[in-house]
């Protein structure tokens, strides 16, 4: 069953997909129908998943799910990411490709590859207030209060 994204309970699990480009408002616009037919649907052992799907910051995927009324399982997690890789394919883009971090800088998302990491903090390009989007996030609550989050609070500390 649909629910608006807002609606969702701080206790709601989170997926967090990363595009490796921002979507268009043409795009996102596209998807938005789509997204609410993915969470519609969405089941577990044949019961109804209270779920939401949204485009944030014109960059990630975020499916989540209401686990108080049901769990997901193994079969509807798998159903979510083949419904992930046909977002891929319909928008030529990848969602599931881990290698880029993302970062808040001059108020648009920048994605840099992790081989870059220790080079971009050497140069000064990443400091420890440098905003990071740790799609490792696993609730709704964190994602309002923790994303993006500074890069000293997350598991990049250890660079700084």
């Amino acid at each position: 069953m649909y629910v608006p994204f807002n609606q969702l309970p701080a206790s709601a699990r989170l997926w967090i997909y990363q595009a490796n480009r921002p979507l268009t408002e043409s795009e996102i616009a596209a998807m938005q129908p789509v997204l609410r037919q993915f969470a519609e649907e969405w089941t577990s052992h044949g019961r109804s998943l209270q779920a939401s799907a949204e485009i944030l910051h014109q960059q990630f995927l975020v499916i989540g799910l209401d686990e108080a009324v049901a769990d997901a399982s193994g079969c509807s997690i798998d159903a979510s990411v083949r419904f992930v890789r046909a977002m891929e394919e319909q928008l030529g883009v990848s969602l599931l490709e881990k290698s880029q971090l993302a970062f808040l800088l001059d108020e648009q998302v920048q994605l840099l590859d992790r081989r870059e990491l220790r080079a971009a903090v050497a140069e000064g390009r990443l400091s420890p207030d440098t905003l990071y989007f740790d799609n490792t996030i696993g609730r709704h609550e964190q994602l309002q209060t923790a994303w993006p989050t500074p890069a000293a609070a997350s598991w990049l500390s250890r660079y700084f």
